[in-house]
Parts: C-alpha cells; structure tokens; sequence
C-alpha cells in the first residue's frame, strides 16, 4: 500500500510533551467501528465499556533506563548509546550516535569507569555492537546513569523515571513503553476485576521498530524488526477458554495485539512460547483473536497507524483522527486514548 495513505496533518501542540498528572484523567475517544460513531469520554470511564466476562491483555515489559550518555576515549567526543537488545552475557546491539565516529575498538566511558562500551561490530542503520565492562550490579548502575529512553518529539527527559512506566511494568528489557498502559491506575485495575473483567499479562521487549519511521514508499517494501515475546502455559489456557466461549479478548496496546496474533497465526490456537516476531500488520490482514483495543493516537505513516488501520479501515481511521485533532486530543506516548469496539 501506498505509505501516503496513512498521513494526517497534526499541529505540533497536540504532541503531548508531559503525561497527564492523574494517569486515568487523560481524555478517552471511544469509537464503535461497526456503527462508525465517536463518543468524547475521559480514560476513568473504560469500565463502563467492559463487560463481565472479558480478557484484558496487558503487556508487562518494563522500560530499562537504556540512553546511556558518555565520552569516547582517547578523543573525548561525546557519545550516546541507546541499550535495544542484549546479545549474550554483557553484548548488547545498541543504537550508537555519531554512528560514523564509533568503530570497532572504540571504547566509552559513561560513570568514571563504573560502565564501559566497546564497540565489537558495526552494524547498517547506526547499528553497533558492545562489550559493556561495569563495577558492581549492572541494572543498579544503569538505574543510576542512564535515562529513560524517550521519543524524538519529547524534548526533555521527565522528573521521575516512572512516569515512562506502566504501574503493572514487571519484566524488565523494553527500549520503549507500551504507551496505552499508561493510562490505568490501581483503583481503576480494582474497578475492572470487581466488575468481573479478567486482567492477563503477556510480555513484548519492544526494541528499534519504535524508533524507525517507514521509509519505503510502498509498504510491502518496509521490514519490521524482531521482538521476542512470551506467553505462558497458563494465559495460554485462558486465552483459549475465552475464544471457546466467544468470551471478548480486549488489547491494551498495540505491542499486545502483535503477540496475541502472532502467536495464534503461527500454531493456529494460543501455545506457550518464548520466540521472537517480527509481525506486519497492515489493511489486508484479517485478525484472528482482537475483539477490541485500547491504543494512544499514534504517528503518521507509522506502523502502528496501519495496525489501527487493520482493524477499522484506512477511511474510517483517518476519520477518527481528524475528529481527535479537530477536538484536540494530545497525541502520541504521552496523550490521550481510544478505546475500538464494536
């Protein structure tokens, strides 16, 4: 499909710069895409559209403080990693900046030798490789130096690292946050359990296709990176329950829609597993275990936008996204929500 068809004029204010104080006041644009009406809401309401019997799945990666600023040794440049996958013992692929300037056998100091980098293969697209060498427990260090790795249109680093996190975040390893997450708080959680509402965990890594924009024209062309995900003997039991009994299965992200679909299109019913994905999911694609999601407003021309297009249309998406511009909805990791039923 042409990469063009998924664009929309969005006025930079509406690019939310700071997450909202209270998680579960951001606003909520609950769109019923069968009878294609919008509903204005705010995010506290979504237990109003759950219903007794329903699965939610929520992704429990936690974001590591993975942007690592350091000196490069020998020239004293400054250098920036950006931690996206950990290879084997202390290896880890990293996005590197300046890329050019970091060849194999350049090394970065980050603390006064508490952690250091050496580049041990360069890879395309600003790609490395690198050895780190630390002082002590390496996620307390990295809790004590690195910052959470924040998106391009944010333009400075949050007050408190949790703010980037859900409050269920538990395994850690992500190089961002699943974003529609963001919005639940523990009240909420009691609400929707007391309600009846069954609450799952499965867990996403989400690594460097959150940071790549399409740059192919036409979208057969475009590659999605590799995420390994898992799911559990038991969720999947459960989930296999829910779809016997025609009970709703509702997304919390899109990160949770690619595991659960990917999982079912490969053993065609839900199987434990512990594997990577590199699923596309674009207009075309039929879903096979989505009934309804919760997702932010995402970017144009980006994947998650196709995702999104997948399960309403191309048309009709847009649609949705000029109302919420129009009616000036905060956009992207740090603003306001949909809920898609039907």
């Amino acid at each position: 499909m042409d990469i063009t068809l998924f664009d929309y004029d969005l006025p930079t204010h509406l690019i939310a710069q700071k997450p909202c104080e209270q998680r579960d006041h951001s606003r909520l644009l609950v769109v019923n895409k069968q009878n294609k009406t919008f509903e204005d809401k705010m995010f506290y309401d979504i237990v109003d559209y759950l219903k007794p019997g329903d699965v939610l799945v929520r992704n429990n990666t936690k974001v590591l403080p993975a942007r690592l600023l350091g000196i490069k040794e020998i020239t004293g440049a400054h250098c920036e990693l950006l931690l996206l996958k950990q290879l084997e013992d202390d290896c880890w692929e990293c996005l590197a900046r300046p890329a050019k300037s970091l060849k194999v056998g350049a090394i970065i100091d980050f603390g006064r030798g508490k952690l250091r980098a050496e580049c041990l293969k360069e890879k395309e697209e600003g790609l490395r490789v690198f050895k780190l060498t630390y002082q002590g427990i390496f996620l307390e260090i990295l809790e004590e130096l690195g910052q959470m790795p924040l998106p391009p249109y944010i333009s400075q680093q949050l007050c408190a690292n949790d703010r980037y996190q859900t409050i269920y975040a538990k395994n850690e390893g992500s190089a961002a946050a699943p974003t529609a997450g963001f919005h639940f708080t523990e009240q909420l959680f009691r609400q929707i359990k007391t309600k009846g509402i069954e609450v799952v965990d499965i867990t996403l890594h989400i690594g460097l296709g959150t940071f790549r924009p399409i740059k192919t024209a036409d979208t057969k062309d475009h590659v999605m990176h590799s995420e390994i995900y898992e799911l559990t003997p038991e969720l999947a039991d459960k989930l296999n329950l829910a779809k016997k009994e025609n009970r709703r299965i509702i997304c919390v992200g899109t990160t949770a829609v690619r595991t659960l679909e990917a999982n079912f299109a490969k053993y065609q019913m839900f199987k434990a597993a512990h594997e990577p994905t590199s699923i596309f999911i674009e207009p075309g694609y039929t879903y096979k275990t989505v009934d309804a999601l919760i997702t932010n407003f995402h970017l144009p021309k980006s994947t998650l936008i196709m995702l999104v297009s997948a399960l309403m249309g191309c048309e009709f998406t847009l649609e949705v996204y000029r109302y919420a511009v129009r009616n000036k909805y905060r956009f992207f990791s740090f603003g306001d929500a949909m809920f898609i039923h039907e």
